[in-house]
């Protein structure tokens, strides 16, 4: 994979890889103003630089507001590479390579809450808060029978919505919802997450020389240990490098 590869001519001749971040994956620096990675944007950020180093170009980070923000981004152009969490529903309108790393989510619950597992906030008479159009939401709905699910846009809409007693529970990525703990005292994260996000690099459709230059880099560097390594120096509490699938 060198800067004379074909598959990402278009990107060496603009100078630059466009990696698309959504909230909650990043936030400003009051003072400086630089774009600081969270979670999966960290991973983002830093597997796209070596993307660049390795093309002799540059990594730019182009905001979006909302999962399906970034997604539009990626059809109409304005970034060429996002870290999705990969869903059939999203599979059908972007192209994923092979997961890189994964992530589980968990449940946060308020002070007081008698809520211990996720079949106990699965009733009629709960309410769970959810990001709307993010992959924990998606995973959600596929397992909640009774309990009626309220979406917000943004992380720090949900998390306003437990805080205000608006929600019973609120179900994102454990990292997230570990930090929204630390947040509001006496809340408690369950231990056993409910599902997990399989992250993998999206391209837009049409894109085949791209979404094979990914896909090569990210068996790559799964396979030299690199993603656990980023993972490990920034204790990212839930994450690990993509496993493979078990069959059947």
């Amino acid at each position: 994979m060198q800067q004379g590869d074909p598959r990402v001519a278009d990107l060496v001749a603009a100078g630059a890889i466009r990696i698309g971040l959504f909230l909650p994956q990043y936030a400003l620096d009051s003072a400086s103003g630089e774009i600081k990675g969270i979670g999966t944007g960290l991973l983002a950020i830093e597997l796209t630089q070596v993307i660049a180093a390795r093309l002799g170009i540059a990594a730019r980070v182009v905001q979006y507001p909302a999962p399906n923000a970034a997604i539009a981004g990626l059809k109409n152009g304005t970034c060429d590479a996002v870290f999705l969490g990969i869903a059939p529903s999203r599979a059908a309108e972007v192209d994923f390579a092979p997961a890189i790393f994964q992530f589980d989510y968990s449940v946060l619950v308020p002070p007081g809450s008698a809520i211990n597992t996720l079949a106990d906030a699965d009733q009629k008479d709960i309410r769970i808060g959810i990001v709307d159009g993010h992959a924990s939401a998606l995973a959600l709905r596929s397992i909640v029978k009774h309990a009626q699910l309220i979406g917000a846009e943004l992380p720090e809409e949900t998390f306003d919505l437990l805080k205000q007693g608006k929600v019973d529970a609120l179900a994102f990525p454990r990292d997230h919802v570990l930090n929204f703990a630390n947040r509001l005292p006496g809340s408690r994260v369950l231990a056993k997450g409910y599902g997990i996000n399989r992250v993998g690099i999206a391209v837009r459709k049409g894109r085949a020389g791209l979404l094979a230059y990914c896909s090569e880099f990210s068996s790559e560097v799964l396979a030299s240990g690199a993603v656990q390594t980023i993972i490990d120096r920034a204790s990212l509490p839930g994450f690990e490098a993509a496993t493979p699938r078990a069959s059947g």
